[in-house]
């Protein structure tokens, strides 16, 4: 499940670690979850708390803890659990080859270990773009610390393009490294913060530039005050208030920062890295442009009889996409039950698909049960195809599932697929 976090080359087999890791995690770890408004210093509070929790708690955030093996059964189990493709466990397979490796160049010359950061700045993509979307991150609370900057180029045709450079901020002091892991080691070489202004002017002056916060641009001025240049001429927006307005529900529910977004709209990314954030905010104004509705209209961050996801013997039938059937709109005329086909096939069943593509599975058990319905109504199952027929007698069927973060809440349908069941 290991990674090295910002190496382009590895970027590919390094998302199917994280997928696995993060389901890893979800599956077999608990965490708290504390809403926080929009206005709250994150970062800060985020450093606070890890200074302040025990030293065996946080050992592995320092990387101050003696390196020990994988529970290969357990990832095994997950690998199968999640039906990763053979290009994903060649991809896992990688990944693996790699780190084992790194452990021994560490062993045998931890200096001769190259270094992730490169002088030369990478070109910006070549428009032209409708808006761009800039995340920086610093190195401590000096907002003119800047050590990475991202950037998400948006065309015509609102597909995204972005740009990411390690910044040498040229300062001892590295608050930070445990939020977004860089180091003060792996910005050694990289360009400074000025050759980096010059490359962003290939952002025209007037350009649209999206933040997500004030925060980047609070940063981008204080770094061009302490060089004693002007603020590049941008016309910035901040998506927080394109949030606010196209998801009024998520005040005081979570609101409107990138991780909440991120749970309620089913978006991919890894907090805390320049490319990923201002790639979400460019998502984000999309989103809303689009009048996208969030994946779950309900969002519970713990219940008491929360236990995760139950380990289910596997089913007797087994499940396939039909490749005939095609996805229907969820208001469509009310759904029949199901069938039995006479090609051999025992019967199809229709599933609600929700904006992300995910629909209700054996897998969604929670202590061996399935809930559907709107918050307030809930029905518990125990057999999948027992809350199935319940979901198809709804106007808009709703099922608790957990989202990216491993938090349950309740989806609703945006759709309809056709399951076969041999």
């Amino acid at each position: 499940m290991w990674r090295l976090r910002n190496d382009p080359a590895t970027k590919a087999d390094g998302d199917v670690a994280k997928r696995l890791r993060n389901a890893f995690i979800a599956h077999h770890c608990r965490a708290v979850w504390v809403p926080l408004p929009d206005d709250a210093p994150i970062a800060e509070l985020e450093v606070e708390v890890i200074s302040i929790a025990p030293a065996e708690m946080t050992a592995w955030n320092k990387r101050g803890m003696a390196t020990y093996d994988e529970p290969e059964e357990l990832v095994d189990a997950m690998i199968v659990r999640l039906g990763l493709s053979p290009y994903e466990r060649a991809a896992l397979h990688r990944q693996r080859d790699r780190f084992l490796a790194r452990c021994l160049s560490d062993a045998a010359s931890p200096s001769a270990r190259p270094r992730p950061a490169r002088a030369a700045i990478p070109a910006l993509p070549k428009g032209p773009f409708r808006f761009f979307a800039l995340d920086v991150e610093t190195a401590n609370h000096d907002r003119s610390s800047i050590c990475q900057v991202g950037v998400a180029c948006v065309r015509h045709d609102n597909s995204i393009e972005t740009w990411v450079t390690l910044v040498d901020p040229q300062t001892p002091h590295w608050a930070f490294s445990d939020l977004h892991g860089i180091t003060n080691d792996m910005a050694q070489g990289a360009p400074k913060i000025g050759a980096v202004l010059d490359t962003l002017h290939g952002i025209q002056g007037h350009h649209t530039v999206y933040q997500h916060s004030g925060f980047d641009r609070s940063a981008a001025r204080a770094a061009c005050e302490k060089l004693g240049r002007s603020e590049p001429s941008w016309d910035w927006c901040d998506s927080v208030g394109v949030a606010r307005r196209a998801w009024p529900e998520l005040k005081g529910n979570g609101g409107h920062g990138l991780a909440s977004l991120k749970a309620y709209l089913g978006l991919q990314f890894e907090h805390h890295d320049a490319e990923e954030d201002a790639r979400a905010a460019a998502e984000v104004v999309l989103l809303a442009e689009r009048g996208v509705r969030g994946v779950s209209d309900e969002f519970d961050v713990v219940d008491d009889d929360d236990a995760g996801l139950s380990i289910l013997p596997m089913p007797t039938r087994t499940v396939a996409w039909s490749a005939a059937a095609q996805p229907c709109p969820v208001n469509a005329p009310a759904m029949p039950d199901p069938v039995a086909q006479s090609t051999g096939i025992e019967a199809l069943f229709l599933v609600p698909v929700a904006a992300d593509g995910s629909a209700l599975g054996p897998e969604l058990a929670r202590n061996g049960r399935y809930t559907v319905g709107a918050k307030g109504s809930e029905l518990k199952f125990d057999d999948v195809e027992d809350a199935l027929k319940a979901l198809r007698k709804m106007d808009t069927p709703r099922w608790r599932r957990p989202n990216a973060a491993g938090n349950w809440g309740i989806a609703p349908g945006l759709g309809w697929k056709a399951l076969e069941m041999i």
